[in-house]
């Protein structure tokens, strides 16, 4: 190699990389992934379908952590903000990883499958800043840490048709999983883990499996969900799986959240447990609760043409005061909508704001989140 030349670093791929390009998937470099960013359908409709119908996602990139023995749940209390003392066997729940100063490391599921035995499911562009997070901060804990990450497939169905279609292939009875509580079963006769988990604004099950069995899982599920019929399931690639999270107004790690964003701040106080003792960056977080948040998360719609993007700067008046930390078209609500971090005076429905988008000042307005909630 040249002095000076870069390497070109190979992407990781999922177990279902050979199908998604037989699918006609877009590929992309995400967080060193190459992943499906769309297929021939495009975003819209695989957006419209999952609202309708069914969406399937790999979702095999995210990292998957063992923690087993004795001190299991009160090591992962103590790095987290959620109580994992409250869960039960066979309950998920929505937590963060915080440093001292009170940032999100990482957003995660806490899965408990018994007293002794927990699973951490990170985000894939994060998986090893937060293996090494999580391993530096144990001590003499009675636990065992094990990276699982290259060991599990995920796969995601979703939509109001994804517990129909799921449960053609599995005896587990989906309808007894309430939502964030899983079960271990078999799915087209493959052992897995099926959690009543996404990341849509949608019901539908992640189902976690070895990845020798990726693809006969993806392709039962696509079989069994009519892919092809107009109604049917369709594999959906990043893009749509963004503007579904975002019409849902779920936060995503290094927009919404970050090593300098508080979950106060972001709106995640319900997953923020400072009354159940120390844990990491809790004194930061009770300060800053105290002292009142300087800034908060807020949604807006667009006012006037144009998409605000991330990182697109917002103004009142003629003053900068926030940045757009996601924007997109809302495929099923027909708006142009993004959330954006505003100081906490201004963080008010109904609050007039104007976007720069590519140097015009375009007009928005704070509206309530979610943008949509699905009819249960």
């Amino acid at each position: 190699m040249e002095p000076g030349a870069a390497a070109e670093v190979e992407l990781k791929k999922t177990p279902l990389n050979r199908l998604h390009r037989e699918l006609g998937g877009k590929m992309v470099d995400f967080g060193g992934w190459d992943m499906p960013v769309q297929y021939t359908a495009g975003v819209i409709e695989e957006h419209m379908r999952t609202r309708a119908a069914a969406g399937l996602f790999d979702v095999s990139h995210m990292g998957e952590i063992w923690v087993d023995g004795p001190d299991a749940i009160s090591f992962v209390n103590a790095l987290t903000t959620n109580d994992v003392t409250k869960l039960v066997d066979g309950q998920a729940h929505y937590s963060a990883l915080t440093n001292e100063k009170g940032g999100v490391v990482d957003d995660l599921l806490v899965y408990r499958f018994g007293p002794e035995k927990l699973l951490l499911v990170v985000n894939a562009a994060t998986t090893d800043k937060d293996w090494e997070w999580i391993t530096s901060h144990k001590e003499d804990e009675s636990v065992t840490l094990t990276n699982a990450s290259a060991e599990y497939c995920q796969i995601a169905v979703q939509g109001p048709k994804a517990v129909g279609i799921l449960q053609q292939l599995t005896e587990t009875k989906l309808d007894d999983i309430k939502y964030y509580w899983f079960e271990t079963g078999k799915v087209d006769g493959v052992d897995s883990i099926i959690s009543r988990t996404g990341y849509t604004g949608e019901d539908g099950f992640e189902v976690y499996a070895k990845p020798e069995f990726a693809e006969q899982l993806w392709n039962k599920l696509l079989e069994t969900g009519g892919y092809g019929a107009a109604d049917g399931i369709l594999p959906a690639g990043l893009a749509a799986r963004n503007t579904l999270r975002l019409e849902s107004a779920m936060s995503l790690y290094g927009h919404e959240l970050g090593d300098d964003i508080a979950p106060l701040e972001a709106g995640l106080g319900w997953i923020t447990k400072l009354q159940k003792g120390d844990f990491i960056g809790r004194d930061a977080l009770a300060e800053l609760k105290e002292k009142g948040l300087q800034r908060k998360l807020v949604g807006f719609e667009m006012v006037d043409r144009g998409i605000a993007r991330d990182g697109f700067d917002v103004y009142i008046d003629d003053n900068k005061v926030g940045i757009v930390t996601s924007g997109s078209p809302a495929p099923f609500l027909k708006k142009n909508i993004g959330l954006a971090f505003l100081p906490f005076e201004f963080a008010n429905i109904g609050q007039e704001i104007k976007i720069d988008i590519r140097g015009k000042h375009a007009a928005a307005t704070v509206v309530p989140t979610p943008f949509y909630k699905r009819e249960k």
